[in-house]
């Protein structure tokens, strides 16, 4: 069984996560094709993920689904078994993450086997807090705006060892590893 990991990553998030996937899935005994970032559409580095047998593919959030250049790729991983990995600015709810999967997944072509996912929070840009500050500096009574700007704060921390570890267990065991 040949494995390749890839990701689409905005600010390394989604990136670290996949990294310690590689680490982990190598250290289990996994044979890689690739692990990396995702390659342009044609690319050399794209033929040797479409060789593996199993795909293991992230994503940053992008309004709530994945990158858009990943959701073209997933739609190439027919007959492939697949996990779905990713992060997202907004974190904490085990229901927010499964409906960003759930998006995440209807980018597979029907003959893909999805093996699971799993995702965690991550940091967000700078210039995201300073709209956030933005919004509140207009209405001081925002209380949206107030916890736009907690939930920012509270991200600056992760992805977390624990995230990673979350993550890296949720697919080992879904890989059977």
């Amino acid at each position: 069984m040949s494995y390749a990991i890839v990701w689409a990553s905005k600010g390394g998030n989604t990136a670290k996560v996949g990294e310690e996937l590689a680490r982990s899935l190598a250290a289990a005994g996994a044979e890689f094709a690739y692990a990396g970032a995702l390659p342009a559409a044609g690319a050399p580095e794209e033929a040797q993920i479409l060789a593996a047998d199993t795909v293991l593919a992230g994503s940053w959030t992008d309004k709530g689904d994945c990158d858009p250049a990943l959701a073209e790729f997933l739609a190439k991983l027919d007959g492939k078994r697949v996990f779905l990995f990713g992060t997202a600015g907004f974190g904490g709810d085990p229901a927010y993450f499964e409906r960003i999967l759930g998006n995440f997944k209807k980018h597979l072509p029907v003959g893909a086997e999805l093996l699971g996912g799993a995702m965690c929070q991550g940091k967000m840009g700078a210039g995201i807090r300073h709209r956030y500050e933005a919004m509140l500096a207009e209405n001081p009574e925002d209380a949206r705006a107030q916890a736009m700007i907690a939930n920012f704060d509270a991200a600056l921390a992760h992805p977390t060892d624990d995230d990673l570890a979350q993550i890296v267990s949720v697919a080992l065991e879904a890989l059977g590893l």
